[in-house]
């Protein structure tokens, strides 16, 4: 069963098909406003939302993706860093 916060997951990663796959902060996330309010989002309200935003494929499939972007950026500053100390290390 999707939750608010898969929903806005899918949608920030693309799935809806009208974005790309960038995190998009928001000031209040999906159904903020209705639990401040008192009334959270029914999971019969929430599924039709992630049926009409991603489509009915994704409902029944649980895939569980992985964010390779922190490990890529990780390593990344991992390589510069190492480069950085060999260049200092070698000219010394």
């Amino acid at each position: 069963m999707p939750t608010t916060a898969k929903l806005k997951h899918d949608i920030d990663r693309g799935r809806g098909g009208d974005k790309v796959d960038v995190i998009d902060p928001a000031a209040a996330p999906l159904g903020t406003d209705e639990e401040a309010a008192g009334t959270p989002p029914s999971s019969g309200a929430v599924t039709q939302a992630y049926h009409d935003e991603i489509g009915s494929a994704h409902v029944t499939s649980e895939k569980h993706d992985s964010d390779h972007a922190v490990a890529i950026y990780v390593a990344l500053v991992g390589c510069i860093s190492t480069v950085l100390c060999l260049a200092i290390w070698l000219s010394a």
